[in-house]
């Protein structure tokens, strides 16, 4: 393919798939490129949506991708294996053999989720393995909860900023160490909100059906209903990095509020700039950057035609 694009988008998520909504109804020619399976495919229901409240994922964007269509952008169902500048804005290489030319590029490919290596753990991962209170905690609540430690140094603030929040959903919350050391804070603040330590390093999920409890190399076993982990994040950045765009100390793309990155016409939106976006949050990222992007279109067009003149 090589038609030339307002706006190519790669990723079909919520981000995305906002923005291509915002820009398709600026009467802009889209297209977006939707290949790849979403983060939050193996949970059964979203959360905190105000109006999709409890539906599936895969209807939220299936019903956005008709809107999306509705309006005249282009879905397509491919993944990007390449990308760079053109004398006239970018070409995005796809994996089925076409390329796409764009004056802009908006990346809202989101991030993968790296989980601890223990058996059971990917078994139940977005069913009673989880890993945000905010998307899940209620469907929870009551249950026995377990939150586990980890091994790399940032998991141990995310696991126990996970344990002090997840009694406002239950009064039954262990916190297993596993591999980490608390420090005297730690165990004080977790003592103050109720939550039990036990120590010993975790050897599995155990899983029967659905999940069980822990079971410790030592040989005991917890029951637990549901475990909260704290995953390690990964940006899905292979595009952001390929054409250069600058990225911070963490490794996590450099953007401006309306996700503007340090490249002219490349943007960012969603979990791939920002790891603590929820659905909505995702979502309200795209229509900004669109809104920003559709504004930057409209000074170059402008400008040119002044010259023009």
């Amino acid at each position: 393919m090589s038609e030339r694009y307002d706006v190519v988008i790669v990723g079909g998520g919520a981000a995305g798939l906002s923005a291509a909504l915002v820009l398709a109804r600026a009467r802009r020619r889209v297209a977006v490129v939707r290949g790849g399976a979403p983060r939050n495919a193996p949970a059964e229901h979203m959360h905190g949506f105000l109006s999709r409240d409890g539906m599936p994922p895969a209807d939220l964007l299936s019903a956005g991708a008709a809107e999306v269509a509705g309006y005249g952008a282009e879905l397509i169902d491919d993944v990007v294996t390449g990308a760079g500048p053109a004398h006239d804005g970018y070409t995005i290489r796809l994996g089925g053999g076409g390329a796409l030319r764009a004056r802009h590029v908006l990346v809202a490919t989101g991030l993968r989720d790296e989980l601890p290596d223990l058996p059971g753990v990917r078994e139940r991962w977005g069913v009673d393995v989880l890993h945000c209170p905010y998307c899940h905690g209620y469907e929870v609540r009551d249950q026995p909860i377990g939150v586990l430690g980890g091994r790399e140094p940032g998991a141990l603030a995310r696991a126990v900023h996970l344990a002090l929040l997840l009694p406002q959903w239950s009064h039954d919350v262990v916190f297993f160490p596993h591999t980490m050391t608390l420090s005297d804070t730690d165990r004080a603040h977790l003592d103050a909100r109720g939550v039990r330590v036990l120590e010993g390093e975790v050897a599995r999920f155990a899983v029967d059906g659905g999940l069980r409890g822990v079971e410790l190399a030592d040989g005991r076993a917890v029951p637990r209903t549901v475990m909260f982990v704290a995953p390690t994040f990964h940006a899905n950045d292979d595009v952001l990095v390929a054409m250069g765009c600058a990225l911070d100390d963490t490794g996590w793309v450099v953007t401006d509020p309306s996700g503007r990155t340090s490249v002219p016409g490349v943007w960012a939106a969603g979990n791939v700039s920002n790891p603590a976006a929820q659905v909505i949050s995702a979502a309200g990222a795209g229509s900004t950057a669109a809104i920003a992007i559709n504004g930057d279109l409209v000074l170059a067009d402008t400008a040119a035609l002044s010259a023009v003149r």
